[in-house]
């Protein structure tokens, strides 16, 4: 059966025959292990016929020996399609210039967009984007993913709440939401303060109000602590109380921790792998060398190419492999029992306020199941416990 694809890649001709005796030559051929097909008759001494473009030396010493006129009537596969192209190497080259700068410009940083930004703030943003290699002409797939900008950008300017960052094609933009400077407060409304939960009062500053219990008073939740009504029976006046009052409350904590913990923690030690892909597949461009790691934490970074405003379907991607090593943490029941006792303070000392202060600490209980600490302990804090409560018709 021929095999017409790889005639594309070899070349084949088309040979025109004229003269007594073609059928003669076209016989000569095949038995000279010549290939020859669509052999057709167009009158009684002229046909034509394809052979491969390496038989054609063989084909001109048969027909030497014939008396056959031969020529050449058409030409067909890569071989003939090269050399065209090469005639006109000058117009694919500009072509493939022309592509290539258009590439390269699409994915260049053309204008960076800031709104909602004071000029001083914004000054501060183009500082530290400059830092960060983010400006008019750099690459857009060297510079960090938006989530990263936006992280990094919070983090090193305290006048922002919050930053979006978005791709526009060749452009940059950037939403700022500034902190606001809190508003002069307003005169405060007549109002009590009632406690937000049981307790037992330790101390207590009254500014202004008439104060209802005194120190070591128990108090349940809601019930008025101090007054905004003022001055005798006749001759009252309503008032915004303002004030604080500790009291000593409660507080319970469990905690379970494992004798023995393994975790793994960076080395500091990494190397880094570039690829350009499409799809599912992607080809190593840089960095080559294979970690000797054991333990490894990798992170992935994709950009995709881009092309005046389309996103091709090529990305640049950026692998980072660091080393990590494996940690095994081991307590005795005494350094358990204690960092179990840490870990409690700690969990409760970030769901205070501020001002409050831990006053005692009891364990209730304490076990080891299954190989691991079990602690239950009780806390008594000392917290201000009064709230505004504003004073309704009928008080």
């Amino acid at each position: 059966m021929k095999n017409e694809w790889v005639d594309t890649f070899t070349g084949s001709v088309r040979v025109k025959a004229e003269g007594k005796g073609t059928e003669r030559l076209i016989n000569a051929c095949v038995r000279n292990g010549i290939t020859v097909w669509n052999v057709k008759k167009h009158s009684r001494d002229t046909a034509t016929f394809f052979i491969k473009l390496s038989d054609v030396k063989r084909l001109r010493h048969i027909a030497r020996q014939s008396e056959c006129k031969l020529s050449f009537v058409g030409r067909t596969g890569l071989p003939f399609f090269w050399r065209r192209a090469w005639r006109n190497s000058g117009f694919w080259l500009g072509l493939f210039v022309f592509i290539a700068i258009m590439f390269l410009l699409s994915n260049i940083v053309w204008n960076i967009d800031i709104e909602g930004a004071a000029p001083e703030t914004e000054h501060q943003i183009v500082r530290e984007l400059k830092r960060m290699g983010v400006e008019r002409g750099a690459f857009q797939f060297l510079l960090d993913d938006p989530e990263t900008l936006q992280k990094k950008l919070t983090e090193r300017i305290h006048d922002i709440t919050w930053v979006g960052v978005q791709w526009e094609g060749t452009s940059l933009h950037f939403r700022v939401v500034e902190k606001e400077i809190p508003k002069p407060k307003q005169p405060a409304s007549p109002r009590h303060l009632v406690a937000k939960k049981e307790a037992v009062v330790a101390d207590l500053f009254v500014e202004e109000g008439q104060p209802l219990v005194s120190v070591n008073d128990y108090v349940q939740k809601g019930q008025l602590l101090v007054s905004g009504i003022i001055g005798v029976e006749g001759r009252t006046k309503f008032v915004p109380s303002t004030g604080k009052v500790f009291g000593e409350t409660w507080y319970k904590s469990t905690v379970v921790l494992p004798l023995e913990t393994t975790f793994h923690v960076l080395t500091g030690k990494s190397i880094e792998r570039h690829y350009i892909g499409i799809g599912r597949f992607s080809l190593p461009v840089w960095g080559w060398k294979k970690p000797t790691f054991t333990h490894t934490v990798i992170e992935r970074e994709k950009r995709p190419f881009r092309f005046w405003k389309w996103d091709l379907p090529f990305y640049y991607e950026r692998v980072i492999v660091r080393e990590a090593e494996a940690v095994k943490r081991s307590y005795t029941w005494e350094e358990a029992f204690a960092e179990a006792k840490k870990i409690a303070r700690r969990e409760l000392q970030a769901k205070l306020p501020e001002e409050a202060t831990i006053r005692g600490e009891k364990v209730l209980h304490q076990s080891k199941e299954s190989g691991k600490v079990r602690v239950e302990l009780h806390y008594t804090v000392i917290e201000n416990i009064a709230v505004p409560q504003p004073i309704v018709q009928g008080d």
